[in-house]
This record gives C-alpha cells, structure tokens and sequence, in this order.
C-alpha cells in the first residue's frame, strides 16, 4: 500500500517543485520550452497512458532513445505509474538488447524512431512468451509510428490537466533497472529504489554545489547514471532549469552554453577535450558558466589546468562512483582541484569508503587497496542475480572492484580498475599512472594505456596515442621520454599512433575494444 503521508518518490520531486516554481522554465529541447506546471501536467498524462494500456506497478518498461524533453517526461511518468524504467544503451545492437530485453522481463518498450527497426528485430526473436509479454506496449517518442508502435508524442505534450489513478511507487520500491556497460559478457541489472536515488540526490546537491538557479546542460545520455541521477534527478528537486541535447558535440554545446547563459555542465574529460580542441573555443562567451563537473575517468593534469586558465569563472569537482551507488561516492572539491590534482576526494555525505585487502581487512594510509562503500544510495543488489549480489556485498561492504589508496589525509586516489591493472614481468603497473605521465608530452591529445597478452610478459605494456591538430610526436620521442621519467617496468612496450580513440556515448575510452583490435 502506497503512503501518501511519508510519501517520497523520484515523482513526488517533480511534483514539489510544480508547486514552488509553476511558471518556471523547467525543460528547454531544441524549440521547445516547458514550465515546471506544463511538464507536471506532461508526466500525469503519460503515466495514465501507461496505466491505461494495461501495465500494473512494478512491471518493468524499456526506454531506448536519445536525449529528449519526452525521455525526461517519461523518467518521471514510469515513477509516478509505479512501473519500473529500463532505460538502454543506444549504441547497443539488436543482439545485446534483446538479452536485456528477456532479462529484465519488461511488459512494455519505448524507443526513438531512429531505432524502431532495431526494435523490432531485437523484440522479433525473443521467445514466444517474451513477445507475448510486450504485446501492444510499443511506443515511439515522435509521432513517425507504424506497425504495432504507438506515438508517445500527443500524450506527452498534451496541455490539459490531469493526473492518473491513486496507484503510485512506495518508496522503497524499485524505480530503475541501469545495466552495466562492464567487462563480463553479459551486463548485470542494478536495481534502484527510489530512496536509493533521493539519498543519493541529497549527496550531490550538499557536496557538489548545485542550486535551484541553476541552468544546466544536459549532453551526456540519460540511459547512464550520471546523467540522470547526478544532475537532472536532483536539479528537478530543486527546480533548476534543464537545456537538453541529444549529442555532446562542441559545435552544439559552445554556442549553446552562451545562448541560455549555462551555469553548469558535466561531461567525462574526454569531452572537455574536445571542447577545448575546438578551433571555435574562444569565439564564445562562456563567462556564465559557474560550475563543472567531470567524471568516469581521471582528468589529465595538463587539461585541468588548461581549463581552469581559459575558464576562469568556472569552478570544477571531480565526481567519482558507479551505478551501483546510484552513481555518486566521493568528491573532490574545488578548493582541492590543484591541491589534490587526480585525487577522487573524499566520501559524499551519505557514503561512507574504506580501502579493504583480498582478506576483507582495512589497509594502512598509503597501501593499495579495494574501494569500498557503505550507503543508503547503495543499490539492494543485481536483477535475478543472487550469486553476484552476494560477491559484491562480501563482508558486509559493497565491493567496487575499483584499487585506490588514501593519503595521510584521508584524500582517496583511485589507481586503477582491477582489470586494468597490468600484470607485466611479475610487478603490476597503473595504466592510469603511465596515462597521467604521456598526456604531460607536448603534442599529446588523447591516450589509453592497456595490457595485451605476451607470452614472454604476461601481458605487455601497449601506449594508443591520439596527436593533437598540427602536432606529429613520434613513437620514438615518445618511448625516451618514457624511458627518462618511468621505471623501466612501466615502459610501454609499444606506442601506437591514432587518429581517434573508441568511446561508448558516454564519453569513456572503450578499453576492451582496444585490447580487442590490437589482439586480432
């Protein structure tokens, strides 16, 4: 039974904030401008449209679709109607959506036109039940429907007022299904409550600065946390104001930022990069921009400090986490960007870290050890997946999987994921160690450093190095400078020349497809 008394939903944020600021300018897409009380009338009416097609709370929905006013209207819907959101990497083919598809068990499917076909094929060779299952429930978020699909479009931009039946989430209902990109072969599902999120909202809002007069820029895709759950989830609880794109492109995001005056803007370091490597970078007025974040990798010293010249208004944090915390887990604070220069910070306000040993005993300052976390934005575990929800809560802490070490500070450095620690002549090296020192080389844009099988190494040591625009550093400079600053352990044993590295949409450099193609 829902109480509506202590009642605390991803909803009921948005609700709340239709009441304080109704006139407000909640949603900016393209042409498209939607006050806080249009949005709240939006979400009543797709919420009945799910409820009136047949779907019960806590049956479960896929979204596949890129960034979009409707996408935010319908993270909102799924929670006020009680169903459980999918959302799904865009980049996925149709095989590996179907495995989602069936695993997650949803009832219902909705994408963007673009990848209706896609859809289509992936839903077709489901087993029979599976299909069975999501029936009719197939809509589109435009209005270029045909088949079986349905246009989300009318029902989500419809202006009268309405709100769907009594039946909503409880708080400690599932909300969101998030799979993990990861390395296994097959992804697993985080489960998150709605109390996992709002914890985890509290957290970033306290330690990462955000306020209700706030304009943020939304580039990177709501299917992955950070996006969603690190920034337009808490910018709704305090009624900020929301510019949506559906592509991180510099082009798009330089004269943006200056048209609608952006206050904020999150992005992983690869496309702050690419924003300062931009030849039109400073064509643009970017004096409004106060706050940014980054995340999902360690930013380069040498970039850090190039944008902090170039953007002396803007104040950054470094966010580190992952989905399973719903994402965030520690901060590294303005104040502490030069000072702690590659550090993660220190534990958000709701989580608590320690560094564990394979015996699941605390090691001492300085000695690397397994990032762990306590906290109630800490997802209760993997969708039908008791064995790894088990493995992941060992000892009582959830396990990362993350290395990282903590200086007589308590400030923690993460060294390196454990798969990508490279084993090489009996001693392990940090790629993210090898990484930090190219991208101080003149002429460097971009690098990843990985492992490759060796049968005399074990694994070797492999450099992939992106030049930047006019700039022609050799293999052969590059190696003896290595050799003048490195320990000879940590020498690649290769350096390899790019024109550009694999990203996924989020903006993280694919390792595993590097590995992939320099073994094949």
């Amino acid at each position: 039974m829902s109480d509506p008394i202590h009642q605390q939903t991803l909803y009921d944020l948005l609700r709340r904030s239709a009441v304080r600021y109704p006139h407000k300018p909640a949603l900016i897409y393209e042409h498209r401008q939607t006050s806080y009380r249009q949005w709240l009338s939006r979400v009543h009416n797709t919420a009945q449209a799910f409820l009136d097609s047949g779907l019960v709370p806590g049956q479960t929905v896929a979204i596949y679709a890129k960034n979009s006013d409707l996408y935010a209207t319908v993270i909102f819907a799924a929670a006020k109607s009680g169903i459980i959101l999918v959302p799904i990497n865009f980049m996925l083919t149709a095989e590996e959506t179907r495995y989602i598809l069936n695993h997650a068990g949803v009832s219902g499917v909705i994408a963007g036109s673009e990848f209706q076909n896609l859809l289509d094929q992936a839903i077709e060779s489901l087993p029979p039940e599976q299909i069975l299952a999501i029936g009719h429930r197939k809509w589109l978020l435009d209005d270029n429907s045909r088949h079986s699909w349905d246009s989300l479009l009318p029902i989500a931009l419809s202006e009268t007022e309405g709100s769907p039946s009594s039946t909503t989430a409880n708080n400690g209902d599932v909300a969101q299904i998030l799979y993990t990109s990861g390395t296994e072969s097959r992804p697993k599902g985080v489960m998150l409550t709605h109390q996992n999120l709002i914890a985890e909202y509290v957290s970033v809002i306290v330690d990462g600065g955000l306020e209700p007069d706030d304009i943020s820029l939304h580039a990177l895709p709501f299917y992955h946390s950070a996006q969603q759950h690190v920034f337009l989830g808490p910018y709704v609880y305090l009624g900020a104001t929301h510019v949506i794109i559906s592509v991180p492109k510099p082009e798009v995001i330089l004269p943006l930022i200056q048209e609608q005056h952006i206050t904020q803007f999150f992005a992983p370091p690869t496309v702050w990069i690419g924003l300062l490597r931009d030849p039109n970078f400073d064509k643009y007025d970017l004096s409004s921009l106060k706050k940014g974040h980054y995340g999902a990798a360690i930013m380069p010293r040498e970039i850090l400090l190039e944008l902090q010249h170039k953007l002396p208004n803007t104040k950054f944090w470094n966010f580190y986490g992952q989905t399973e915390v719903a994402p965030l887990a520690t901060v590294l604070k303005p104040d502490d960007q030069l000072r702690k220069l590659g550090s993660a910070g220190k534990a958000s306000l709701n989580v608590e870290t320690i560094l564990l040993d394979d015996e699941n005993c605390p090691v001492s300052t300085g000695q690397v050890g397994e990032i762990c976390h306590r906290s109630p934005h800490i997802m209760p575990g993997y969708w039908h997946d008791p064995e790894k929800t088990a493995e992941a809560f060992r000892g009582d802490w959830f396990h990362s999987g993350d290395l990282g070490i903590f200086d007589e500070e308590g400030y923690l450095t993460v060294v390196d994921r454990k798969k990508d620690m490279i084993k090489t002549g009996g001693e392990n090296v940090s790629s993210r160690e090898v990484e930090e020192f190219l991208y101080q080389l003149d002429g460097i844009s971009e690098v990843a450093v990985i492992g490759v099988p060796d049968p005399y190494w074990i694994e070797r040591i492999v450099a992939i190095v992106v030049p930047k625009p006019g700039s022609t550093p050799s293999p052969e400079y590059i190696l003896e400078r290595c050799k003048q600053h490195l320990a000879p352990y940590k020498v690649p044993k290769q350096i390899l020349m790019a024109s550009s590295l694999p990203k996924n949409p989020s903006g993280k450099i694919l390792k595993r497809e590097l590995r992939l193609q320099i073994q094949e």
